[in-house]
């Protein structure tokens, strides 16, 4: 089934890269969608998390986490362009030499690019919207970008390893199974999995983090702190993809 499912995640590369050479604009686009569908994720993941936090309930992270599985549902099933999966998807159709290695890098440099902007378009977007004015519920979301922005090197490193592992099976093994039901469930338990472990992502840290920034978040968090984040987790999120899932799946499926 692995070799089936590989085969899938080739035929997939291709189509992602014949999107890029057809028209670069219109793949960026779909990498907009991607971080922006990972925007409507994190609302409601932290709208909803807000309300257990509030009373302090143990609740707070778990329906969270359980909620923030729309987005990977929105990406998987809406067309987005995550960076984070093309880092496992490019990886393996490398490794198979039906890509060139420098088509990869940058394929990724323009998915990362097109995520970004996804993030800070989104992040305006909800500012106009109001939601987060009154300042309800922004208790949670600054606590949480507030451990991210403080968390050692080490430690970002490795929970973004981890992260993208998951991420990257999220997207992987649903391709061995049938019916769309039980693919999304898979995803969202495995989100689920990352999000209640506390891993770090990059693309879901960009649209955080955006988010946090237009709002009137503490002096605590600051943009230094923030690319700090983004860079480490990053690095971390490449390896997660390309090495523990890319490279260890063409291995074990020689």
């Amino acid at each position: 089934m692995e070799k089936d499912a590989l085969l899938q995640v080739v035929q997939l590369a291709h189509k992602k890269e014949q999107i890029y050479y057809h028209s670069p604009i219109r793949y960026i686009a779909r990498a907009v969608l991607a971080s922006m569908f990972i925007g409507l994720g994190v609302v409601v993941a932290f709208k909803t998390g807000s309300y257990f936090y509030q009373v302090q309930s143990p609740f707070t992270n778990p329906t969270a986490a359980l909620t923030f599985g729309a987005a990977i549902i929105l990406i998987a099933y809406g067309g987005g362009d995550l960076f984070t999966g093309n880092t496992f998807y490019y990886t393996v159709a490398a490794l198979q030499n039906e890509m060139r290695w420098v088509d990869v890098v940058k394929l990724w440099m323009t998915t990362y690019l097109g995520n970004l902007l996804g993030a800070i378009f989104f992040a305006v977007f909800l500012y106009l919207t109001g939601l987060f004015s009154d300042g309800t519920g922004n208790e949670y979301l600054f606590s949480v970008v507030e451990k991210k922005t403080h968390l050692s090197i080490v430690e970002l490193f490795t929970r973004a390893i981890i992260c993208n592992w998951l991420v990257s099976l999220a997207f992987f093994i649903p391709m061995m199974l049938k019916g769309d039901g039980v693919k999304m469930f898979t995803m969202i338990m495995l989100v689920f999995t990352f999000f209640i472990s506390g891993y770090e992502h990059s693309i879901a840290n960009m649209v955080i983090f955006s988010v946090t920034l237009v709002l009137d978040h503490p002096e605590s968090i600051t943009l230094l702190s923030i690319i700090r984040n983004l860079i480490v987790v990053t690095i971390g999120n490449m390896i997660g993809g390309n090495f523990f899932m890319g490279w260890m799946y063409t291995f074990a499926n020689k």
